[in-house]
Order: structure tokens, then C-alpha cells, then sequence
């Protein structure tokens, strides 16, 4: 009998190693690396890793622009990690906090040359544990050796890229009545992905006729807005205006995804507000924190909606993205519903900025 973890296993392991500070082997057929989460790197961890070589620090491109720094490997850059630099000096450069209070932080050395898939992998696996996309990573020669020796995760990164940019098989656990104030008529699905990730959530209202177009919204997971009433974005509002025209129409399927902060996580999206107080808006305080505009896979939405037995849908939305990747995944959008609700003097600016950066139809 075989104990050997099944590659999605391996990943979620490396994952949740990450989250706790642990660090993680990755190996391609070329090179291997040790990679920890940047903001997760002890005084000790640091001593530890340069004892196993020079040690450098893989961020993504848009962190770099916001540095001033080389990313010569095209979407990241790998700093040379100065030899007198502590974990303060880690953190700040994969942090922007505190960017205008202390601007200067360079100048950086950038890498050049060589392999970059291990920088690549750990950042990815950065994003996807909901931490800073920054990790410090040590090249090591036995891969295998040093993994076995201290316990570690090895991933195999020429296999698990493709599985991570893949979209893991989503599996309806169980589905039960729950009576809304929307719609007394209403059950929740909950859908599970094989890989570890967060469950997700339909809310079916009615009996909606498969054969036909189905009242639907791709709703993201926003724990300040849908549930403290939180007045900078208009996710609550939508929420419940979506359910409230399911409910009236008598049927309607709304997809609860738990991509939170437009997928960063709580804590990146509360990075992300922080830099918004400083005067940055939505976009840009994602680019400083090293993340794209929006991070989150509509393609669970689409998964989801064919699980279900859907395949067109008129959607309730204001984002054409939303409309593109249902499009994309072989779900047929027959209207976009507008859903203009939620303005107020808190969130304005914010809006505005999702139209004139983001292409929202508001």
C-alpha cells in the first residue's frame, strides 16, 4: 500500500506550509530552490536560509515597478538580498505600508539570467495561500536530500504550474433548503474543489428551467461589505438587490464565490485599504502590493453553472470581464441585467475608478 501524496495533495500541503512560515522545496528538471513567504521570515529563517546559500527575494513585476527595481525575468524580478539586510528590510520591500514614509529602500540589484520557474512557483503558490506574492528563496543543489533531512514539502514545479493554473474539478458535497427574506423558496449548494481551495456557494431560488436562460449573478465573497455594511464598496448592495430580483422573478441562481478583495484575501484587501487612506485608489493599491487588478477565476462561476445543468444565462452584472469569461467557458450570456446600486459618498471614487480603469458599465 502507497502513502505517497497525489499532486493536488503536495500542493495543498505546500500551501498551508507557507501560510504557517514553514519553508517549501520546489524542483524543476533543471535547478531546485527552497522558498519561504516573505512575510513570514524569522530572524532565525533567515539565518537558516544564508547558511544554504545567497538568498534572494522573488517579486512580481508590479511590485518591481513600484521599487524601481529590474524585473528581468519579464513578470518578476529576483533581488539580490543584500548582505547586510535583516527581516525589517525583507518585509518593507515586500510590503508597501510603509512605501511613503520611507520611499527609499533601493537601489536593487536584479538577477539575470538563469531559471526563474522556481520564483515563478513560489510566488503562485504565495497568491494562492492569500499572502504578500513575495517570497525568499535560496538556490540549493539536493533538492531531495534537503527536503528529506528537515521534513520539508517538495514540489515538483514543472507538474504542479499547469495544475495551478488549471481549474480544480469542483464537486456539489450536498445541497439543502434555506429559507431567505428574499425568497422563502431558496436552497444552497455548496461546491468543494478537489485542490484545498475555499468552498463555494449557489443559492438556487425556485425551480429554474434548465432548458432556459437563468436569472444569475457571480457574486464575490466581500466580508466588510455583504456582512458589516461596509459603505467603501457597493457589494452588500448587490447582494441583496440581486436576490431581492430573484426573488421577485420567482427563480434565479446566485453564485457565491469566496474570492475575497477581487481574490487577494482579507488581509491583502485590508493592505489594500490601508494604501487607499494614503491616496492610492483600487488599482493602484493592488499594483503596490504586487498583484494584478483583479485576481480572482470567473471560470468557477461557469463551472459551477454547467455542474448545475445551465448553460445560458442572463446576467446580472456590470462587469464585462464577468460577461467574457462566461463567454469563454461555453456558457451563452442572452442579457446583461445592470445592477446599479449602492452609491454613496464613501464609495464614489471608488466606482468611478472601476469604470475609467476597469471598463465597468456603471
Amino acid at each position: 500500500m502507497s502513502l505517497a501524496l497525489s499532486l493536488p495533495e503536495t500542493l495543498a500541503r505546500a500551501r498551508a506550509d507557507l501560510r504557517m512560515g514553514v519553508p517549501v522545496v520546489l524542483e524543476t528538471g533543471t535547478g531546485a530552490a527552497i522558498a519561504v513567504a516573505a512575510e513570514g521570515v524569522s530572524d532565525s529563517r533567515l539565518a537558516d536560509l544564508r547558511a544554504l546559500g545567497a538568498p534572494y527575494l522573488a517579486i512580481t513585476t508590479r511590485r518591481a515597478e513600484t521599487l524601481a527595481a529590474r524585473p528581468y525575468d519579464g513578470d518578476l524580478a529576483r533581488l539580490v538580498v543584500p548582505q547586510d539586510a535583516d527581516v525589517t528590510w525583507i518585509e518593507a520591500v515586500a510590503d508597501p505600508a510603509d512605501d511613503l514614509t520611507h520611499p527609499m529602500k533601493g537601489p536593487f540589484r536584479s538577477a539575470r539570467g538563469g531559471d526563474a520557474a522556481c520564483a515563478r512557483a513560489a510566488i503562485a503558490l504565495a497568491k494562492t495561500a492569500r499572502l504578500l506574492p513575495a517570497a525568499l528563496m535560496v538556490d540549493v543543489p539536493d533538492a531531495p536530500a534537503l527536503a528529506f533531512a528537515n521534513g520539508l514539502t517538495i514540489l515538483p514545479v514543472d507538474r504542479a504550474m499547469p495544475l495551478m493554473a488549471d481549474l480544480a474539478p469542483l464537486a456539489d458535497v450536498i445541497h439543502a433548503r434555506v429559507p431567505l427574506l428574499a425568497a422563502e423558496n431558496s436552497r444552497v449548494h455548496v461546491f468543494r474543489p478537489d485542490d484545498g481551495g475555499e468552498e463555494h456557494f449557489a443559492v438556487e431560488i425556485g425551480r429554474p428551467d434548465r432548458a432556459k436562460p437563468v436569472l444569475a449573478r457571480l457574486h464575490s465573497a466581500c466580508f466588510t461589505g455583504d456582512i458589516l455594511g461596509s459603505l467603501k464598496c457597493d457589494c452588500g448592495p448587490q447582494l441583496n438587490a440581486a436576490l431581492s430580483q430573484m426573488g421577485e422573478a420567482g427563480e434565479g441562481v446566485l453564485l457565491y464565490l469566496n474570492q475575497e478583495g477581487r481574490g487577494i484575501g482579507h488581509a491583502n484587501k485590508m493592505r489594500a485599504y490601508s494604501l487607499q487612506d494614503q491616496g492610492f485608489d483600487t488599482v493602484e493599491a493592488n499594483h503596490r502590493l504586487g498583484f494584478e487588478d483583479d485576481e480572482r477565476d470567473f471560470r468557477i462561476g461557469a463551472a459551477i453553472l454547467k455542474e448545475m445543468g445551465f448553460s445560458s444565462v442572463r446576467l446580472l452584472t456590470n462587469n464585462p470581464n464577468k460577461i467574457a469569461r462566461m463567454t469563454d467557458q461555453g456558457v451563452t450570456v442572452t442579457e446583461r441585467v445592470p445592477l446599479r446600486v449602492g452609491e454613496n459618498r464613501y464609495n464614489a471614487a471608488y466606482l468611478a475608478t472601476k469604470v475609467r480603469k476597469s471598463g465597468h458599465l456603471l
